[in-house]
């Protein structure tokens, strides 16, 4: 009889681990970051974690990540649906002799591919390879945001969407924004300024939407006759 006992105390706390393990890895739609915040933490509203990284591990596909306060908080690489939003405070990423972020969805269970980039800062500081790269993805929105100091602003890939809005894309040695063929980039309301090249778009790509926008000052700011599909 004891040992039935001590075997169904056994089971009875293996079964609690693996229930409170789970509950642990279990991902949240809505997580949070913020300066003073820790990775090992579980993102949450009152136990923020530190980085987008960190962070996106533990949110679900199509969930969001907001910045509470100001902060650095990394580069990062989002490999399914998803939001980051640093609307209302300084939520910057630090992209030196790197990408700042990474767009790369091949999951075919992710039927949306959409990835919503809001509020946020990303500084190359003159040495970043790319402040936004779009590898595979079927719509980007980029809204509210700073690109500076990068080799190339926004480089888009073959086959996606990509909308800005309200974005200043400056100070960058490469394009301010590259357009591969097959893809579709619409911009209102953006500034593109001092750039190597303003707006490259290679045949095949092409700007679809131009609303709004200032392009100047740039080494070459572009072709009008190469924005818009014939």
């Amino acid at each position: 009889m004891n040992n039935l006992r001590v075997a169904l105390g056994a089971l009875l706390f293996t079964g609690m681990f693996f229930a409170l393990s789970s509950l642990a890895h279990a991902q949240a739609k809505r997580t949070w970051v913020s300066g003073v915040g820790d990775d090992v933490n579980p993102c949450s509203r009152t136990a923020p974690c530190k980085t987008f990284a960190g962070a996106i591990s533990k949110t679900a596909k199509g969930g969001e990540i907001n910045a509470i306060d100001p902060g650095g908080f990394g580069a990062v690489t989002i490999t399914k649906s998803f939001t980051i939003d640093g609307t209302g405070t300084t939520a910057s990423i630090l992209g030196t002799l790197t990408n700042g972020i990474v767009i790369d969805i091949t999951d075919a269970e992710d039927a949306a591919k959409t990835v919503r980039i809001r509020g946020l800062s990303l500084n190359g500081a003159g040495s970043g390879l790319q402040g936004i790269k779009v590898i595979a993805a079927s719509k980007v929105f980029i809204e509210d945001t700073v690109i500076d100091g990068f080799t190339d602003g926004i480089e888009v890939a073959e086959g996606a969407q990509v909308f800005v809005r309200n974005t200043t894309i400056r100070n960058n040695s490469g394009a301010g924004i590259s357009v591969a063929p097959g893809s579709e980039v619409a911009l209102s309301g953006v500034t593109v300024v001092y750039n190597g090249t303003g707006l490259a778009t290679a045949a095949g790509g092409a700007i679809i939407s131009f609303q709004n926008n200032a392009i100047h000052g740039n080494g070459t700011d572009g072709q009008p006759t190469h924005m818009y599909p014939k």
